[in-house]
């Protein structure tokens, strides 16, 4: 099998990024990234993010077709990164809100000529959506990208079908990148383990309390791997750029592996904290944090912190989820490797050197 590897070749003119949902983990690296490579990037979000250079900021509420379509209606992209999504109560509101934001985005850039539209999802394409995580038969791991779907309702099969569709019609080229758990640098994201943790170490460490991990007894003992949002960004332009990633699926993990009961002990001492494994239950960080808003608080003032709200800097209910499943997670690189990517993080050094940063911008003292 020969693979090429060569830039792809669909559009050789000047190149405009638009990037779906800018302000959230995977945006805001695909933000940095883009900018340091020299595209020009349309930033789209609800809200404007910081001022950088190389970036125009487009507000718009993207469950809104009609706001979608009026912020986009001047503008050019020729590459769009989607990864974007909003948490409803049920997989089906899931399904008609997160699968009618692609739909609805790409209408509105029909005719404008796009060349390529990579999206994220991520392992719940294997383990089944929220309300019936891991609850049937799974592949087994490391997961592969040619696993059959499950035989369930979840939107991130609705999402692929969106973008099938469209680039069918349109004639773009397209790819889907299947994170695991991302980790990096936004504050007031859903789904953020890696500021989660260090608000659960500085809150520890204030009030003398143990490092305590909350998840399960199969998550502190496994095998499990990560991706870092710099990482996925790197994948997401990689891919709109390589002929041989063009209309194509694949996992983005950081590449190494790792159990929680190493990884644990080096947060804690990153911290200066003491710690506890797992012992006989989880205990989960809803519970074992709840009512803590004035001590952070408190503590944000004494620290000159920029976020006095826990609820913006903290998603208990995620990380409870993500460290509480009964069952290994790990993923396969297989495929992006033949590719030909061969980006890399170890994982231990992805947390430090976000933490490192969350401290740097006043986010945690």
């Amino acid at each position: 099998m020969t693979i090429d590897t060569a830039p792809a070749t669909a559009h050789d003119g000047p190149r405009t990024a638009l990037v779906v949902g800018a302000t959230g983990i995977a945006g805001s690296a695909l933000v940095e990234k883009l900018t340091a490579d020299g595209w020009p990037v349309l930033a789209l979000s609800r809200r404007p993010g910081a001022a950088r250079d190389g970036v125009r900021w487009l507000p718009a509420d993207l469950p809104s077709a009609e706001a979608v379509a009026a912020a986009l209606a001047p503008e050019h992209p020729t590459h769009v990164f989607f990864t974007a999504w909003s948490r409803q109560d049920t997989e089906e509101e899931n399904i008609r809100v997160n699968a009618g934001m692609v739909r609805d985005l790409l209408l509105a850039l029909r005719g404008k000529g796009i060349a390529h539209v990579a999206l994220m999802t991520g392992l719940k394409h294997y383990l089944g959506p929220f309300e019936a995580y891991a609850a049937g038969e799974m592949a087994d791991t490391p997961f592969h990208e040619e696993e059959p779907r499950l035989p369930v309702r979840n939107f991130y099969y609705a999402q692929e079908d969106e973008l099938f569709a469209a680039a069918a019609e349109q004639g773009f080229t397209w790819s889907v990148h299947r994170a695991h758990t991302v980790i990096g640098h936004a504050v007031g994201n859903a789904m953020n383990m890696g500021l989660t943790l260090a608000v659960q170490a500085s809150l520890c460490r204030e009030s003398g309390e143990p490092f305590v991990f909350p998840g399960s007894e199969t998550q502190w003992n496994g095998l499990t791997d990560m991706t870092d949002a710099a990482l996925l960004a790197e994948h997401m332009v990689w891919a709109s750029t390589t002929r041989a990633a063009a209309d194509e699926a694949f996992n983005i993990v950081n590449g190494d592996v790792f159990r929680w009961r190493w990884m644990w002990p080096q947060l804690a001492d990153y911290f200066g904290v003491s710690w506890e494994g797992f012992d006989q239950a989880p205990r989960p960080l809803e519970q074992a944090m709840a009512g803590r808003e004035a001590q952070w608080a408190e503590l944000a003032e004494r620290h000159g912190l920029v976020e006095p709200a826990l609820d913006r800097v903290a998603s208990w209910w995620h990380t409870d989820g993500d460290l509480g499943r009964d069952i290994e997670v790990v993923t396969d690189m297989g495929k992006s490797r033949v590719a030909g990517f061969t980006g890399y993080r170890r994982t231990v050094d992805a947390f430090i050197g976000l933490f490192e940063r969350y401290r740097a911008e006043n986010l945690i003292p």
